[in-house]
């Protein structure tokens, strides 16, 4: 099991707020300040009920898109997932596309910012005005993403609390007549309506983008893009019908729509304090689209280049800041050009039709990982309604963009087009990769793809455990064969098979001859001199067991079909970690495998597994970290006071857990009324702080 990403990959610095803050602000500002007026020339009052139809309609994208970056937390987000499932051909086509929606939509929000400082400043010129600001959002950009997730923070919750201002107050002094076209909507406007405030949306998804940047991917991925899904909803619904009440939708649409609305509606309710006061939001607001929008669409070109669709040089990222500056550059540039040649109408439009596609292609991609069976596919969360709404959601997405009209067709097609030239005539002959679609066909009777499972055994080993993965636990109740002198890998397995005999349902004869024959769920050993032979059963067994060898004078792999590392010079090892799990729980089986690997390739592992002292320092040698410490009970040491107790007399602090206690020769299950002895060996697993304080009262 081996990385695949390359030495230098982008830092996880974003937490749960960060998350939050990232998706709210790139996704509430667009629509609640610039896209109702513009909305307004093809729905008028219709626009709160498009707003409703269009989140319900982009759920199963969501939920789909938030399962594969839990799965696959990788810079880079919608390309990567489906460069992986359905095949760098698509990888291509959707890396380009994705980028360029992102582009415009950025686009548009500068342009709504330009328009919005235009309150203050009546004599700037709009399109320079965008430009500037690209220039300014892309240098924040190049200081990293803990950088700009702290500016986003604060662009966010000033914007929140600005939006909850005008939505509670513009309410009590409503027109109500000006909504009455809520009742009489025609399901041609409600429809065409939708698809164009979809765009409104997208920003919830961008920070699947910058997935390989977030701390804890599995928690703070889902709850922070659910949490910024139901907050815009709230906002946007509110604050439209609040802006239709307040001026009415003719005046929005006036001009072919007001960029400004929510200053307009404000100016109607306080007068120019009103207008003043949204125009900083607004201006707060739309600021984070940008900031959030160059964050995640530089993202795009630098996962293509890693994957060698685009220049290595695209990829690169500063050893400092571990931002990707050419890309960074690459995406400023492009909005340049965007914000000084399109009409915010266009923009706007376009990247609805786009993102249209991916969200259906998103939940494409679900299904066919799904399908592909995969044991490596482990996702941290998984989208409900397998595999209805996943159906529901690539026909509702495709048959919007045909309501669109043919600017919107005809700019996702050729888009489309333009990847795939690409793709055949640069990037086919630099990429022997294939995706998960493959797998599928392989049940199908055709060919595979080994890689990609290769590759997300290396994102687990990057992920780490779940919190309820009981790592900790399987070390400290594993049985341990310290090798003195020579011996034989068969001897070695022999013994293994003997102790675990007595803990899974099979014979020692049987489990002997499944780890010599090699019947093994995926690649063993791993590198580094340490050999990890396992499998999984169907029946009978609860949780993992794992017995741990260690031979410093070297154990050779004499086992036929023993499927060896890429470095044949390590037929030899040192270290031998024999793990048997429940097979029907595969995920957390390789997780496991993955962790262990993680400590392998640690670079202290050699000289700590070779000098540790004993069962216990071999044990704390494999597990990494302080979560775990022995206290040997003795009559000559502080533990004296322990001895005769049983447990439900001995107070830990509260979550520590005493998973087992050596006594002997033998394991013991602790219980409740089990008393401890002179010579118990006491394994205790908790916090490290607690643990350190626990320490020192036994053993201090």
């Amino acid at each position: 099991m081996s990385d695949v990403d390359s030495p230098k990959i982008t830092k996880k610095e974003l937490g749960l707020f960060d998350v939050f803050t990232l998706a709210t602000g790139a996704t509430i500002s667009f629509g609640f300040f610039l896209l109702p007026g513009v909305a307004a020339v093809m729905g008028g009052s219709v626009l709160p009920l498009a707003y409703i139809v269009a989140a319900i309609v982009l759920l199963p994208g969501l939920l789909s898109k938030i399962e594969l970056a839990t799965a696959m937390p990788r810079s880079g987000g919608v390309y990567f997932f489906l460069d992986r499932s359905m095949g760098p051909l698509w990888g291509t086509m959707t890396g380009f596309g994705t980028w360029f929606s992102l582009i415009l939509k950025t686009s548009f929000a500068l342009i709504g910012g330009g328009a919005y400082l235009g309150i203050f400043f009546p004599e700037l010129p709009l399109e320079p005005v965008a430009a500037g600001l690209a220039i300014l959002f892309g240098a924040i950009n190049l200081f990293g993403a803990k950088k700009t997730g702290q500016a986003q923070a604060f662009l966010v919750v000033g914007l929140l609390l600005l939006v909850a201002w005008f939505s509670g107050y513009g309410a009590f002094n409503m027109n109500v007549g000006y909504l009455s076209g809520l009742m009489t909507t025609d399901s041609g406007s409600l429809i065409t309506t939708s698809g164009f405030v979809i765009v409104s949306y997208m920003g919830l998804t961008k920070v699947a983008g910058v997935a390989g940047e977030v701390k804890d991917p599995e928690r703070n991925l889902p709850l922070g893009m659910l949490l910024a899904y139901f907050v815009t909803i709230l906002a946007y619904v509110l604050g439209s019908v609040v802006m239709i009440g307040i001026v009415g939708p003719e005046r929005l649409a006036a001009n072919g729509g007001d960029l400004t609305p929510a200053a307009t509606a404000a100016a109607e309710l306080i007068g120019r304090p009103g207008a003043i006061l949204m125009a900083v939001a607004a201006i707060l607001g739309i600021f984070s689209v940008a900031n959030a929008g160059i964050l995640s669409a530089s993202r795009y070109p630098m996962a293509m280049a890693k994957d060698k669709m685009l220049p290595d040089s695209i990829g690169k990222v500063n050893d400092k800041t571990g931002t990707p500056v050419l890309s960074v550059f690459l995406t400023v540039v492009t909005i340049l050009v965007f914000v000084l040649v399109l009409n915010p109408m266009k923009i706007a439009k376009l990247a609805s039709a786009f993102q249209l596609l991916m969200f259906a292609m998103s939940t494409m991609a679900v299904i066919v990982m799904r399908e592909a069976r995969l044991d490596s596919y482990d996702p941290g969360f998984k989208s409900p309604l397998y595999p209805w709404m996943h159906i529901v959601g690539i026909l509702v997405g495709i048959w919007l963009i045909f309501q669109m009209g043919w600017l919107a067709i005809g700019f996702t097609a050729g888009i489309l087009w333009f990847g795939a030239m690409w793709y055949k005539y640069y990037a086919s002959e630099r990429v022997e990769r294939s995706g998960a679609i493959f797998n599928l066909f392989e049940r199908l009777g055709r060919s595979s793809d080994d890689g990609l499972d290769r590759e997300l055994r290396g994102i687990l080993k990057e992920k780490g455990l779940r919190n309820d993965d009981p790592f900790d636990e399987i070390i400290a109740r594993s049985f341990v064969i310290d090798v003195q002198g020579s011996t034989s890998f068969e001897d070695v397995v022999e013994q293994a098979a003997a102790w675990l005999s007595h803990r899974v349902p099979m014979t020692s004869h049987a489990i002997s001859r499944k780890f010599l024959e090699g019947t093994r769920v995926g690649a063993t050993p791993v590198t580094r001199g340490v050999a990890l032979p396992h499998l999984s059963i169907d029946d009978g067994l609860r949780a993992p067991e794992m017995v741990i060898v260690r031979a410093n004078s070297g154990i050779k792999l004499a086992a036929p079909d023993l499927e060896l590392s890429p470095d044949k010079d390590e037929s030899v090892v040192t270290a031998i970690f024999f793990l048997i799990s429940p097979k029907n729980n595969p995920g957390q089986h390789l997780r496991i495998l993955a962790q262990i690997a993680r400590r392998v390739d640690a670079d202290t592992f050699p000289e700590d597994w070779t000098y540790a002292d004993g069962e216990q320092g071999l044990k704390e040698a494999l597990l990494m970290d302080e979560h775990f410490i022995y206290l040997v009970l003795s009559t000559d040491t502080k533990t004296k006071d322990l001895i005769g107790k049983s447990l439900r007399e001995v107070h830990l602090p509260a979550g520590n857990l005493i998973p087992i206690i050596r006594r002997g020769e033998s394991n013991i299950i602790p219980r409740g009324d089990t008393i401890l002895e002179d010579g118990d060996r006491m394994t205790v697993i908790g916090e490290p702080d607690v643990l350190k304080k626990l320490k020192q009262q036994y053993t201090g």
